[in-house]
């Protein structure tokens, strides 16, 4: 959903703005990175997989020397308020908003009309669907399913939309936030099922306690009063995108954080380049009945989200853990790849108009023994930050305390307070703003890496960035992807660079600086890509997140589908549902695979490792334009999926198989 709060201006403006416009509640979210080779499967409990896996890469391969890899007919537009797949698939829904994770002794029901207690919403399925992944338990046949839930809908949260506001109120809106371990099973017809209980189920909300690791661990900008070692948060928010790990963990990226905060009265410049205001917070009320969350009283609190969290689902025991060495951001996730000696490399985008790509490097090997054997792997390494150059090269830019000009003199004391201050280091080296980065995704057949730029209507207006190489276009509303190849490695500091596609309205095609067109094709038309996954075939999956309030009338050409014919004014006037698309990188073609319902944006993606079921979320249904929903009439524009009249939209997990059994997609 990630919404883009980046209108505001800064007291610099010569900084990078910042992301946050409380007057602008549109969305923008979503997905998780594909494994970076084969042999990550050798350190993980995925490895009970590893023939299916195997004859999957290989079929992928052959398909990409000899053919296509679509085998499906692209579905046409809708606006439905149901989600619509190809023929011979089946879309059918698993764990929605407020079902029972699997807590033993915990199994609220949900009650449609919003009462469900604070104590009933810790122990069931959050608010709005993002990233998420499926960790085999038994193959293909059963496994745990982790998510997260991104921001919660007071609108809808509660019976009166939030209009009362107490201890019991910020206690539920906390507890709608953060991750949902599940365990989910194949039945013999098919349908999967949730396993209540489960001894893997799991709720990790803003309440929850979480370890910090890493340089920024204990550091003097991390102590707070309740925490005075700076090494324990309670808590984690927004959490967008999310990947597997090649050792079998889960990465979950912190992104709209700042919001959360009620801003000092007199920011200073670093709290002014997160996006700290004067009072500001955006719609979340919990300053009033939960301190740590006014900045006036704890200024440190907010140094303590904004990171990617690591959590191990095999280990329903473990904490959490906040991994400083890969920065503070707002990091829509993170997805890894290997090196050719078993390093772990981390990708990850900052969802903000004028914000950055990161790399993070690790300094050890995997090591074969899952989450426990790798518990301090993301804690030392390199962190990198990207630069496009005009000449289709590229270069990674350590944020490494005393190189160049992160020196103390400088305000950079430590490599601690690099790392806290990523944006800032980021500025001073010269990497390059880019147009919202969202998901990163790794090719395990062509060993290419992706990264979705959702949009940015301020690229090119006064005292804002014009454009550049890799973000092309001014008042970029449609988005594009970019897609690039490391020199020899992924731990390269080196990589080459291009469009992959420059999405939006295909009148508008242009040619990339070596002269090959580069606008999405007509039959397949979209916008704001935002999620985005390679299977082990090597498709490419496309997540999309139009809102009406980024996009207005500049996406009316998505009503004009081929396929469909002109469908008239009434229908050119209003934006389509938000969709999944199919790519083949190896021919650029893209097809249309899912419609969601009306006001959702799709997010989230994975397999089971056999590819014939695949798990897709659909967050936030029925979302208004204002971005609350509005309680007296919590179903004006969506039912999804219930269909009750007296009920309300309710972000989803869709699981789609085909009929006959096939790979997805194949």
């Amino acid at each position: 959903m990630a919404k883009d709060f980046s209108t505001m201006e800064d007291s610099n403006p010569s900084a990078n703005p910042s992301i946050h416009d409380p007057a602008l509640q549109g969305r923008r979210h979503v997905l998780r990175g594909g494994l970076a080779s084969a042999v990550a499967g050798l350190l993980s409990p995925l490895a009970v997989q590893g023939g299916a896996l195997g004859a999957l890469l290989g079929a992928g391969s052959a398909q990409a020397a000899g053919g296509g890899k679509l085998g499906f007919q692209s579905v046409p537009l809708s606006e439905a308020d149901t989600v619509t797949v190809p023929e011979g698939y089946i879309a059918e829904v698993l764990q929605a908003w407020g079902e029972p994770v699997g807590v033993r002794g915990a199994l609220p029901d949900f009650r449609h009309d919003g009462s469900n207690s604070a104590a009933d919403q810790a122990v069931q399925m959050g608010m709005h669907h993002d990233g998420m992944g499926y960790f085999p338990l038994r193959g293909s046949q059963r496994g745990l399913l982790v998510m997260n839930h991104e921001y919660a809908d007071h609108g809808l949260l509660f019976p009166d939309g939030g209009a009362q506001w107490g201890p019991e109120q910020v206690a539920k809106s906390q507890a709608a936030h953060g991750l949902s371990v599940c365990e989910i099973a194949r039945q013999a017809d098919g349908r999967w099922l949730p396993v209540l209980p489960s001894p893997y189920a799991r709720r990790l909300t803003a309440s929850s306690p979480f370890r910090v690791q890493g340089p920024a661990a204990g550091h003097a900008w991390m102590q707070t009063a309740a925490d005075p070692s700076g090494r324990r948060v309670l808590g984690t928010l927004s959490n967008c995108a999310a990947s597997r790990t090649p050792w079998g963990t889960y990465l979950s990226g912190e992104e709209n954080f700042i919001g959360y905060f009620r801003g000092p009265n007199r920011p200073n410049a670093h709290q002014t380049r997160w996006g700290l205001r004067p009072g500001e917070q955006w719609g979340y009320r919990w300053a009033e009945h939960d301190e740590r969350f006014d900045v006036s009283s704890h200024p440190n609190e907010p140094h303590r989200f904004g990171w990617v969290v690591e959590l191990d689902p095999y280990d329903p025991s473990s904490t959490p853990i906040k991994r400083t060495a890969l920065g503070r951001a707002a990091h829509e996730g993170a997805t890894v790849a290997l090196t050719k000696d078993g390093r772990a490399v981390v990708y990850s985008g900052e969802d903000a108009r004028f914000e950055y790509i990161y790399k993070f490097v690790s300094r050890d090997r995997v090591k074969p023994g899952g989450g426990r054997a790798n518990r301090t792997l993301l804690d030392h390494g390199t962190l990198y930050v990207a630069r496009f150059d005009a000449d289709g090269r590229g270069r990674w830019l350590p944020l490494v305390h005393g190189q160049g000009p992160l020196t103390a003199a400088a305000g950079f004391a430590d490599q601690g307070q690099v790392l806290i201050q990523a944006r800032q280091a980021s500025d001073a080296l010269g990497g390059t703003k880019m147009d919202r980065p969202e998901w990163i995704a790794v090719d395990p057949v062509g060993g290419q890496v992706y990264v979705t730029l959702t949009n940015n209507s301020q690229r090119g207006a006064p005292g804002r960035p014009g454009v550049d190489a890799a973000n092309p276009r001014a008042n970029n509303v449609g988005g594009h992807i970019l897609r690039w190849r490391e020199d020899g490695d992924f731990h390269a500091e080196t990589f080459r660079w291009e469009h992959f596609v420059l999405a939006g309205d295909p009148a508008t095609e242009r040619a990339d600086a070596r002269g090959r067109m580069k606008g999405s094709r007509d039959a397949a038309a979209f916008a704001c890509p935002d999620g985005l996954w390679v299977d082990p075939r090597g498709v490419l999956w496309i997540q999309t997140d139009m809102s009406s309030a980024d996009m207005g009338p500049g996406v009316a050409f998505l009503k004009k589908d081929p396929t469909q014919g002109d469908l008239g004014p009434k229908e050119v006037a209003s934006l389509g549902n938000n969709a999944m698309l199919a790519a083949d990188p190896a021919t650029g073609e893209i097809r249309r695979f899912l419609v969601g319902p009306v006001g959702c944006e799709i997010t989230g993606i994975d397999m089971t490792p056999d590819g014939r079921t695949m798990f897709v979320n659909v967050q936030h249904p029925g979302e208004t334009p204002g971005d609350r929903s509005d309680p007296a009439k919590p179903t004006a524009f969506s039912s999804w999926p219930n269909h009750r009249s007296d009920g309300r939209p309710r972000s989803a997990t869709v699981v789609i198989r085909k009929r006959d059994g096939g790979v997805i997609g194949a």
